[in-house]
């Protein structure tokens, strides 16, 4: 009888078993030599490392104002170690302690966790989107994860953040984090058709809900499937470095035409199964559509520090 085990393409497989620009650990590959190999050991690994920016009353402690404004515009691993191991220079599979961890956010977990998979050989790619588990008021909030590969049952997504017991008890999380339920993290893309198919309501998408802001709605949405498309590209960059459709006087206005440009990709991106996402066309399309591939230089919109263009490394 015919394998039903799922298959992945050996240049798939390649691509994302390989470092990204942004992924690479560089010089200090070094510090991963003694790592665990298994999936949820590297998961742990990355969560007690990192801190994130709203956890300190969880982990009974004050980040400092500099690392709660810098630590989180660091673009690539290679310098995110630097920070981890300035701090404490223990091996990585020791956890560090609530002062000494990389004040980050969710990007930097999953960024982080994919490195560590990929130099053990597993594919694994970040995920740009939306999960519903951090409260109960139906909003989906803006969230990244990352998403590897099991020879027995396919893309799975993880998310690292979640994997310290504290942590999942404190968010009342009900499912195992290293196979994170697809209808509680949407990635952008299925947000994105769920909406514009009258399915999902734009304004319970975003970074939080509309009575404490404006970064919620539809241009939130379309945003987060241009990163995503980046990151399926392996091109991981900052949540707040904008390019493209999002880079004009008024980045949240939508027209019929980016609307339409956006139905596209999310094809691309979301495809009905996640075991249906065309190589091909994700390559084709980030190399393609102009108003989504990531230029070279970018505009960082942090939340601490001013706006300014920054000349990504090349990619």
């Amino acid at each position: 009888m015919p394998s039903s085990r799922p298959a992945l393409a050996p240049d798939v497989a390649a691509f994302y078993r390989t470092h990204s620009t942004f992924s690479d650990p560089g010089d200090l590959a070094r510090l991963y030599v003694d790592l665990p190999s298994d999936p949820a050991q590297l998961a742990r690994t990355a969560r007690d490392l990192m801190i994130h920016r709203v956890e300190g009353d969880l982990f009974r402690h004050t980040h400092p104002a500099d690392r709660l404004h810098h630590d989180a515009d660091t673009r690539y691993l290679d310098d995110i170690l630097r920070i981890v191991i300035a701090r404490d220079g223990s091996p990585l599979t020791r956890r560090r302690a609530a002062g000494d961890r990389f004040v980050g956010v969710c990007r930097d977990f999953a960024l982080l966790y994919c490195s560590l998979l990929r130099h053990s050989g597993v594919p694994a790619r970040v995920r740009c989107g939306f999960a519903d588990y951090f409260e109960t008021d139906g909003f989906h909030y803006d969230h990244v994860v990352t998403e590897y590969w099991d020879a027995t049952r396919g893309w799975l997504l993880a998310d690292a953040q979640l994997t310290d017991p504290e942590v999942t008890a404190a968010w009342h999380v009900d499912f195992d984090p290293m196979d994170v339920p697809r209808d509680r993290f949407q990635v952008a893309g299925r947000a994105w058709r769920d909406i514009r198919a009258g399915a999902a309501d734009p304004s319970t998408y975003g970074l939080h809900p509309p009575e404490e802001g404006p970064l919620h709605g539809e241009f939130f949405v379309a945003g987060n499937v241009r990163l995503d498309l980046a990151a399926l590209n392996k091109v991981e960059t900052l949540l707040w470095d904008i390019w493209g459709t999002e880079a004009g006087e008024d980045g949240r206005s939508m027209t019929d035409p980016l609307r339409e440009l956006y139905d596209r990709v999310s094809l691309v991106v979301a495809p009905d199964s996640p075991g249906d996402i065309s190589f091909e066309a994700v390559r084709r399309t980030f190399a393609e559509e102009d108003g989504v591939r990531t230029p070279e230089t970018v505009l960082q919109l942090s939340e601490f520090n001013p706006p300014r263009h920054v000349t990504l490394r090349p990619f």
